[in-house]
């Protein structure tokens, strides 16, 4: 699976820590509800460094947690805590968590992957 290197559009270029790659991957959100979990299927549109764009068919307020499972194009899979950061619709944006060593071990494979995708460059967009 190729992924598209997707480069900040001009207001956006100094908000952005990370490029993001654009991706196409099935990704599994795991939801804790006060009486239960909940488990949904859902696309994973983009990724980066520091999280992930994604739809999900379900209810998310922005500062939620969740976590998100999905296999990336190059890697193992893999499971990663999130904070909901923004949303529309389905759509939403997450930030990963870095509160424990597991979260940065993880972070780091994240790393490893977008390594493996290739360089960004400014021609996509």
């Amino acid at each position: 699976m190729a992924a598209e290197v997707v480069m900040p559009q001009q207001g956006y270029a100094r908000m952005r820590r990370w490029p993001r790659y654009r991706i196409n991957v099935p990704v599994r959100l795991v939801v804790q509800r006060p009486d239960k979990t909940v488990i949904v299927s859902g696309r994973g549109m983009e990724l980066n460094e520091g999280g992930m764009a994604l739809f999900a068919g379900v209810e998310l307020k922005p500062g939620q947690r969740v976590e998100i499972e999905f296999t990336p194009p190059y890697g193992q899979p893999l499971r990663v805590r999130s904070t909901v950061r923004n949303r529309s619709g389905y759509n939403y944006g997450t930030e990963f968590l870095l509160l424990n060593r597991e979260d940065k071990q993880q972070a780091e494979q994240i790393r490893q992957v977008l390594q493996a995708m290739g360089s960004p460059t400014d021609d996509d967009e």
